[in-house]
């Protein structure tokens, strides 16, 4: 009888253990990262700013993500209007130990390009060789927000993000979550084309500074040309935005159901 007991216990100390383990598996973390913020208001429209843009979108994505995948956990490197460095940006999908790196962004181009008002399209990027010189100004323009904090130099190591030689340490770095992150940006890529209906302009590589110092698959993207009055106003609007956080949220879907997580 004690036998048949202490068996008893064992069984269900087993069964107990086996069941724990079907049902504990890890969450996948994504970490959304609303470009800009605070006193960096990114680049300028006629009446919006990126950084509302950005948070807008971003908010509107985290918040579908965890009403519908309840094993999903979203971590944002901001959640309000505040300044956060690309450092600080890194160190917190960093410390979530994310499994994706998704950084939210407005495009634009210079006053004096004379396609300014008329130019328009999305792009998805990932940490590589910027090939042209176009892919060359957009990592500049988005880095440049480290040189808003004081002791830039420092904490970058004297990395200049207005020096195209500064740019060689991307080209050197082989990022060893390249090609997920390249499936992510094409599956975004898509996604804002045939469900946002942006004009394509294609997935590009380019040497920032936040996806190269991320160690996960990340990817950036410029969701259109706030430059351009139309986009602008598409960009601003609640319809817009709510497209543009939808068309991710597709990207991503598909993403996850082919790249799940481990449980360790």
């Amino acid at each position: 009888m004690i036998y048949r007991s202490i068996i008893t216990i064992f069984v269900l100390l087993l069964s107990g253990i086996c069941f724990s383990g079907s049902v504990q598996a890890r969450d996948f973390v994504l970490v959304i990262d609303p470009g800009h913020g605070g006193k960096d208001v990114g680049a300028r429209g006629a009446k919006t700013y990126e950084k509302n843009i950005t948070l807008n979108v971003a908010r509107r994505l985290g918040d579908r993500i965890r009403k519908e995948c309840k094993d999903v956990k979203v971590v944002y490197t901001r959640s309000s209007d505040t300044f956060v460095s690309l450092k600080d940006r890194a160190d917190i999908a960093n410390e979530a130990h994310g499994d994706l790196f998704i950084s939210i962004h407005v495009n634009s181009v210079a006053r004096k390009n004379k396609r300014r008002r008329s130019i328009s399209g999305a792009e998805v990027y990932t940490l590589g060789l910027h090939r042209s010189d176009d892919n060359l100004a957009v990592a500049m323009r988005e880095n440049s927000v480290m040189s808003l904090e004081a002791d830039h130099t420092e904490v970058y190591q004297g990395f200049d993000p207005e020096s195209s030689e500064s740019y060689i340490i991307f080209e050197l770095s082989q990022s060893r979550h390249m090609d997920q992150s390249i499936e992510m940006a094409e599956l975004v890529q898509q996604s804002l084309v045939s469900n946002a209906d942006r004009v394509d302009k294609g997935v590009r590589q380019a040497g920032f500074w936040v996806l190269w110092a991320t160690s996960m698959p990340s990817v950036l993207i410029e969701l259109d040309f706030i430059c351009n009055p139309t986009q602008e106003k598409f960009l601003a609007s609640e319809q817009g935005q709510k497209k543009l956080a939808d068309a991710i949220y597709e990207g991503f879907m598909t993403y996850k159901e082919f790249n799940p997580v481990d449980d360790d």
